[in-house]
């Protein structure tokens, strides 16, 4: 009984050790956007005319429907770990594959997104550009800058769940060990509340 204790407890530790290592990194990740948010906000209010009008080229349509993706694929890796707490390996790996689709699916989107911005001369560095002013250069720059190291996150994000998926349908990951399913989830949560902020101050800025 006392030995059954013993390894109860150190599958505890063992989970709790990565779980407070990702905690950190979340915070310094949730430090360092919210440095960006600062410098957009100085910026913003140095240039409110040249950021409205700049805004209003962004597309609130693909914006919102990116939101939404996010929004959805959190609450499905929630649900994963709900399933694979409950030994529900396979409805654990159809969630994780949603979850993975959905990524995909906003990580095509912004290139979409992306590439009209290229086409239409909206990017830093460009003739087009650097003719509509300061205000709009510095509105670019932060837009591809931030959403760009957003978009970084979900490719890692992505890739993780990937790992997690191959690790679940081996058996690696069970309803006892999950540290890696359950760090991944909130890294995934962490990409989900940053783009909460970015959405309203690019798309909804006007």
């Amino acid at each position: 009984m006392a030995t059954e204790q013993v390894v109860q407890h150190q599958e505890e530790y063992d989970r709790e050790i990565p779980k407070l290592g990702m905690w950190l990194f979340i915070f310094t990740e949730l430090l360092f956007f919210g440095g960006l948010f600062l410098v957009y906000t100085v910026y913003r209010f140095e240039n409110p005319k040249a950021f409205h009008f700049a805004a209003e080229e962004l597309d609130v349509t693909i914006g919102t429907v990116n939101t939404i993706i996010l929004l959805v694929s959190s609450a499905t890796i929630a649900m994963s770990m709900t399933a694979i707490q409950k030994k529900q390996q396979r409805n654990t790996f159809l969630l994780l594959l949603v979850t993975f689709l959905l990524g995909v699916v906003f990580l095509v989107n912004k290139s979409f997104e992306w590439l009209e911005k290229f086409e239409h001369g909206h990017y830093p560095g460009s003739e087009t550009l650097q003719s509509l002013g300061h205000g709009d250069t510095l509105f670019y720059g932060l837009y591809f800058a931030m959403t760009g190291l957003h978009a970084l996150h979900v490719v890692i994000g992505v890739i993780l769940i990937i790992v997690v998926m191959v690790k679940v349908k081996k058996g690696l990951i069970t309803g006892e060990r999950y540290a890696l399913l359950e760090n991944s989830g909130l890294y995934w949560h962490l990409v989900d509340i940053i783009w909460i902020f970015l959405f309203p101050l690019f798309y909804l800025v006007t």
